[in-house]
């Protein structure tokens, strides 16, 4: 076996180093100072080198004027965004755009994807149901009236959705099968109210009222939206990791050059020990994540192993919503009073943390899942 990346694989690696290597972590206000948003955009002139670097069409077919790359790819390339809290809509966007470019008819491919690839156009997608807890494609009923499909419901914590041009929102038909509706931000009857992350980025709830959407615009296609969902799930324990590995190496930093008793605190014993856990728990995260995004990858429910897809994009889910809230706890413990310090980083990568464990949601779900999935698919 081969567990090497690709060479187009690494050099995605070393575009994305290059386009995050001036961006700072603090150079919007700090979410512990500024009530609300820290930003009403998010930022335009990263996003622009991000699509000259064609990492916006990255994960595109060529006939789209992308690349043709996967999941690991995108990945890849969102554990360095994470590493200097990129605030861009990466993750959502490109997701959407796969799921577009996988399932959408041939004219919302052309109306989206050229614009997706380039950057003109903006996406974003609804994950989160009404409260956070539910179902996604539970929150919204989709109702064919004619040619067009009319959507009712409401959909929480939207990144982006107030910059974004479209919208992937899941609904279902009350038939079984959930759908996948793209909708433009200005369409009629889609009301957008104002919300914040714990990290202090824009959020909108979006309350549809009638919102028509042409059938043209919607993906009906079976599996397409738990695709996406996972797609998003395990984009976000890319960004999860690379937030962690940034905050240990911080640590390590830091420990190293504040002394105590005339020595290193890094040398100490509970020091070091505590640094090597967390690090265990990257490592962890690390390879649950390639498990899951080369599932993903392979498009088929039984490759790779006997339980399906789903299983392993649990796990990974398990580990880096645990492991992603233990590195920043310990980082704020050996960084002592200075981890809060506003005019430190730190404080914001823990903000980000907790808005990205929020996100994933509780490791006591995903075990649950995952027992249910075991029951279902015994192993032996």
């Amino acid at each position: 076996m081969d567990f090497t990346f690709t060479e187009e694989q690494q050099a995605a690696v070393e575009a994305a180093k290059a386009v995050f290597a001036d961006v700072a972590p603090d150079s919007v206000p700090s979410p512990a100072l500024t009530p609300g948003a820290v930003a009403q955009d998010f930022d335009r002139p990263l996003w622009a080198r991000l699509a000259s670097s064609d990492l916006l069409s990255l994960v595109l077919a060529e006939e789209h004027g992308g690349a043709g790359l996967d999941a690991i790819a995108l990945c890849l390339v969102l554990r360095e965004a994470a590493g200097v809290l990129a605030r861009v809509p990466l993750l959502e966007h490109c997701a959407t755009a796969m799921a577009v470019q996988a399932h959408g008819s041939p004219e919302l491919a052309a109306a989206l994807l050229p614009g997706a690839g380039n950057g003109t156009l903006v996406l974003t997608a609804a994950a989160h149901g009404r409260t956070g807890h539910d179902p996604a494609e539970l929150a919204v009923t989709a109702r064919r009236e004619g040619a067009d499909w009319t959507l009712e419901g409401s959909q929480t914590a939207v990144p982006w959705a107030h910059n974004a041009d479209w919208i992937a929102v899941p609904a279902h038909t009350g038939e079984g099968e959930a759908v996948l509706a793209l909708v433009p931000r200005t369409a009629g009857g889609l009301v957008l109210a104002e919300q914040c992350s714990t990290s202090g980025e824009r959020l909108a709830e979006l309350a549809l009222d009638g919102v028509r959407v042409p059938a043209t615009h919607l993906i009906e296609t079976p599996g397409a939206w738990e695709r996406l969902r996972q797609l998003l799930a395990t984009g976000t324990c890319a960004l999860a990791l690379g937030l962690g590995e940034r905050v240990l190496t911080m640590t390590s930093q830091y420990t190293a050059k504040r002394e105590q008793f005339g020595f290193p605190v890094a040398t100490f014993q509970a020091v070091a020990v505590q640094a090597a856990d967390r690090y265990i728990d990257l490592r962890a995260m690390e390879v649950t994540l390639w498990q899951a995004a080369w599932r993903l990858d392979a498009a088929t429910g039984a490759a790779g192993g006997p339980l399906p897809i789903a299983g392993d994009v649990a796990v990974a889910k398990i580990w880096a919503s645990e492991g992603v809230r233990r590195v920043v706890q310990t980082a704020q413990h050996l960084h002592g009073g200075f981890g809060a310090d506003t005019d430190y980083p730190l404080h914001r990568y823990h903000a980000w943390a907790k808005q990205l464990e929020l996100q994933l949601g509780p490791a006591a779900a995903h075990e649950e899942a995952l027992g249910d999935l075991l029951a279902a698919h015994p192993l032996a």
